[in-house]
């Protein structure tokens, strides 16, 4: 029974996330009956005791469309920038009412990677989440994308919908997308695409199945934004439910039919591991020989003389990668030396640190209390 894992009485907090390609028709305006359809869906779960934080995409394809911009808005970072400040008044006004029409109250919510990769923004994220949701209120979150720039953008509400969910200390993803699921393959270009009902474990069997395109060209996500919003979600400890959005009510379709793929969660890491294994970012990376990679799997920290190469610039406490010889991230923790005391350091041993930086050393390079495995 997958679907049970996402009523209100097994998830007491839910993140639906709504693409473009789904809320916005090819001639550039709402698809207001559809969409009053998942309102309803989302009325009906919150009368029982649910609740709903929102993820819409659509602000830079409804602007697109009232200022006459090729290509979507798309055509140039600045067109895409200025659609999004057009059409999130449109975007967020079209929610207001629908859910006014069901008593219901909508704030709006814009954020850029930024806010939710640094530490303080997102715990100050977390707490207007957490308090809206407390006073009955439904969020409605976007990217900021009148702001934000290619190199600080998520670029898909995918992975944008599962770090929320961490914010908002959900217990389930259900993202509403143009295919109903998970597949083998793809099943536009294989017809023997076998469907995929449940993921325990997300590994490179199931990385390999993923395929990067939107199906529409509306929307900037694919397969692969989703399979890696699974692995942010599921690393938090909530499920995660692709489920398709092209027909009526589909929340209510997936609880009758469950249809859809279910990404099961882990068992939740602390809050602020959570945190480190969803982050999108990271200051350096460093890469450890395979006596390391192992001795992490255990639980065990980075010591200096398992570190083989230091690269990037990052300080004591930024976010570094970890990764293995064949270049795999393996996991992700917080510097306990800046970089170029990390680059003098790594490879030896322990009892040869204070000779080489002047002082008593610290316990580890990375320590297993501020780091998390991928």
């Amino acid at each position: 029974m997958t679907a049970t894992r996402f009523t209100p009485a097994a998830c007491p907090r839910l993140i639906v996330k709504v693409g473009s390609a789904l809320l916005v028709a090819p001639e550039g305006t709402v698809r207001r009956d559809w969409l009053a359809g998942v309102v309803a869906d989302l009325a009906a779960r919150i009368a029982a005791g649910q609740q709903i934080v929102v993820v819409s995409s659509g602000a830079i394809a409804l602007g697109a469309r009232r200022l006459g911009l090729e290509r979507g808005g798309r055509a140039s970072l600045e067109d895409a920038q200025a659609a999004a400040a057009t059409g999130q008044i449109a975007l967020s006004q079209c929610w207001a009412e629908l859910l006014g029409q069901h008593g219901l109250t909508a704030a709006q919510m814009l954020v850029t990677l930024d806010d939710l990769e640094d530490r303080r923004r997102y715990l100050n994220a977390s707490a207007t989440l957490h308090r809206l949701l407390g006073l009955g209120v439904v969020p409605v979150v976007n990217e900021n994308d009148s702001v934000a720039t290619a190199e600080i953008r998520f670029g898909d509400n995918d992975r944008l919908a599962a770090r929320i969910g961490q914010a908002a200390g959900a217990q389930g993803v259900v993202l509403l997308s143009d295919i109903d699921g998970l597949y083998t393959a793809n099943p536009g270009r294989d017809p023997h695409a076998a469907f995929v009902p449940e993921v325990t474990r997300i590994n490179a069997r199931i990385r390999a199945m993923a395929d990067g395109g939107s199906a529409s060209g509306m929307g900037s996500g694919g397969m692969v934004s989703k399979i890696e919003a699974a692995r942010i979600a599921t690393s938090a400890g909530a499920h995660l439910a692709i489920i398709s959005g092209k027909r009526g009510h589909p929340l209510a379709a997936f609880d009758a039919d469950e249809r859809g793929t279910v990404f099961v969660a882990e068992k939740g890491a602390s809050a602020r591991k959570a945190w480190l294994a969803g982050r999108l970012t990271s200051r350096g990376r460093i890469t450890v020989d395979a006596g390391a990679a192992k001795a992490l799997g255990q639980g065990r920290s980075l010591l200096s003389a398992g570190a083989t190469a230091v690269e990037g610039k990052f300080a004591r406490g930024d976010v570094v990668d970890i990764a293995d010889t064949d270049g795999h991230v393996i996991a992700r923790g917080l510097a306990e030396y800046d970089a170029s005391e990390a680059a003098l350091i790594a490879g030896r041993r322990s009892d040869a640190l204070a000779d080489i930086l002047g002082y008593a050393p610290r316990a580890a390079l990375v320590h297993r209390d501020h780091m998390v495995l991928l």
